[in-house]
């Protein structure tokens, strides 16, 4: 398909539900020529009426307008449901492509399914780039962070056009920048995410200690968490906690934390973390018991059908309240730390399976603004990874090692009150596991491959020499050398 005389789009939106809409008026408001497209014509035309004022947009009814109106190369974004609905548009558009146009997946996609669909498009010269795109409707219109993969030829494009648009951190750097070849972008997108379950799991249950551990009611608890937000704990969730909980429902002028029902729904992305965290073998422990603890809340057979059978103690309340806020401030901190430095490991792990060679700083730097994890220590967590990219893990630097080992009493004392209460801490337990684990000279995994090898062979290896062994369990118990 040549190039239309009509031909003036820098850009195109596909998909005019919100998202899509908000993110075609981003582009529009920064001085791009947009084209605009949905399935059903009269969403375009409603966008149109609504927003058409605010830059220079140019409707199509029609893919074939739609393509016709775009400049070469060709950049066609998606914010289309993902799944079956990105891949028929994308069999809609590959006929009206030319080599070196591009297709922009900025849905929830599935890393695996980008690299797919990556490799398909390839083979037609079509460039497709699978871009995270995070911070709601409202960081789509004001300025999202912006994560894309793809080809480096690709991004040299449209990176100019993506940076105008994206959010900026504090220093002015746009949050979007190139992570690496096709489903770089989605899968740092999908740990995000992960890192944003875990995150409100913990704030979750720190609400629930003071809550019920100390008796606190909600304007109080907004006030604490209002006052967080001023130090360390900056933060976009835990900002908008105190504006949950400050909030009086208009109906029965309750609390309205008291009328939402507590059922935690999930979109997947929490799910896909872990299950590609444990194809890594990557421990994302405090991903993983935010997804569950989500599921559970949502077991409402099983919640229902158990209440009243099980036992535990009765809700005790602390002596001390303001200490014990100023624990769990120090245990929330140590936690989060623990969570972002497992999504990191979980980042690298994947760099080097399917060859991305992501530079850790640049999640960290693009998480600075605009994203639903946004948060002050980003920027020192930016520097960390500036510094030495080579460090074990985040909790190495020792700006972070200092923080969790100042905060382990706290930590101690909130999970121990926390089993005493019979009040769920899976959040701030496992987070707390996860550092004794690392810590710990010696672990019983020894014992584990001690079993192991007994009822299946799998061998073990010695600290006192090298090779690997095997012990004839059932024979004479002799050690055999297997290599």
């Amino acid at each position: 398909m040549s190039e239309s005389t009509n031909a003036r789009a820098d850009i195109g939106v596909i998909g005019m539900a919100v998202m899509g809409s908000n993110l075609a008026r981003n582009f529009a408001h920064h001085g791009f020529t947009v084209a605009v497209y949905n399935r059903s014509p009269q969403r375009t035309r409603d966008m149109i009426a609504e927003h058409g004022s605010e830059g220079d947009f140019v409707p199509a009814e029609t893919l074939e307008e739609f393509v016709g109106s775009l400049k070469r190369p060709r950049k066609a974004m998606l914010m289309v449901k993902a799944g079956r609905g990105t891949d028929a548009v994308i069999e809609e558009l590959k006929p009206l492509l030319e080599p070196g146009d591009m297709i922009i997946d900025g849905g929830n996609a599935h890393f695996s399914d980008t690299m797919e669909r990556e490799a398909a498009l390839r083979e037609h010269d079509i460039h497709f780039v699978g871009t995270g795109v995070s911070g709601g409707e409202e960081g789509a219109l004001k300025g999202p962070s912006i994560m894309p993969g793809g080809s480096v030829e690709s991004y040299e494009s449209l990176g100019p056009i993506l940076e105008a648009v994206a959010a900026k951190a504090p220093d002015g750097t746009p949050c979007c920048a190139h992570l690496g070849p096709d489903g770089a972008g989605h899968f740092v997108k999908m740990v995000h995410n992960g890192i944003e379950y875990s995150d409100m799991q913990l704030i979750g249950e720190a609400y629930d200690l003071m809550r019920r551990g100390a008796g606190m009611e909600p304007t109080e608890l907004a006030d604490i968490f209002s006052e967080w937000n001023q130090g360390e704990l900056d933060s976009y969730l835990i900002e908008i906690t105190s504006e949950v909980l400050g909030h009086t429902d208009p109906v029965t002028k309750q609390p309205f934390i008291d009328i939402v029902v507590d059922q935690a729904g999930q979109k997947g992305t929490g799910r896909w973390t872990v299950q590609s965290a444990l194809d890594l073998g990557v421990p994302v422990t405090g991903i993983a018991e935010a997804t569950f603890a989500r599921a559970l809340s949502s077991g409402v057979p099983q919640r229902e059908g158990l209440k009243g059978l099980l036992d535990g103690p009765n809700t005790q309340t602390v002596d001390t309240p303001k200490e014990f806020v100023e624990d769990i401030r120090q245990a929330l901190y140590a936690s989060k730390i623990v969570a972002y430095a497992q999504g990191f490991d979980q980042i690298r792990a994947a760099g080097k399976e399917y060859g991305w060679d992501i530079d850790l700083g640049l999640p960290a730097a693009l998480w600075r603004a605009g994203c639903i994890i946004r948060a002050k220590f980003l920027d020192d967590i930016t520097a960390v990874w500036k510094a030495d990219p080579n460090l074990p893990s985040l909790l190495a630097a020792p700006r972070f090692a200092d923080i969790v080992n100042q905060a382990s009493e706290s930590w101690r004392r909130v999970v121990a009150f926390a089993v005493t209460a019979g009040i769920p801490v899976p959040g701030f337990s496992a987070a707390l596991a996860y550092f004794d684990g690392l810590r710990s000279n010696r672990l019983p995994a020894a014992l584990v491959q001690g079993q192991r090898d007994f009822f299946g062979a799998h061998t073990y290896r010695r600290v006192d020499a090298e090779g690997v062994f095997h012990t004839d369990w059932s024979g004479d118990r002799s050690e055999i050398k297997m290599d």
